[in-house]
């Protein structure tokens, strides 16, 4: 009997992970790196930050970076707000 106790107890312990990582997705925010929008390199987050000096680059939403660019992403951080489960919004971009 002590068994079935064990079973059932990890699955409801496996369902309340499930449902906490689901409601923490929705209020996240999706990754962002400073690139080149040009050539869409990786520049240094000061590169993007509004100093007062000038800024070459702007902030990319998503995607993934390979061989020190990014591709699978957006300029547009309305494209790529995550959404989870229960979550008014839109993935892809």
């Amino acid at each position: 009997m002590s068994r079935r106790r064990l079973r059932s107890s990890t699955v409801v312990l496996g369902g309340m992970g499930v449902l906490a990582a689901a409601i923490t997705s929705c209020g996240s925010e999706p990754d962002k790196r400073c690139v080149d929008p040009i050539t869409r390199e990786v520049l240094p987050n000061y590169e993007c930050d509004d100093d007062g000096g000038t800024r070459s680059g702007t902030y990319y939403y998503g995607g993934s970076k390979s061989g020190g660019k990014v591709s699978g992403g957006s300029f547009d951080k309305a494209a790529v707000e995550r959404g989870g489960f229960g979550c008014s919004g839109s993935g892809g971009g």
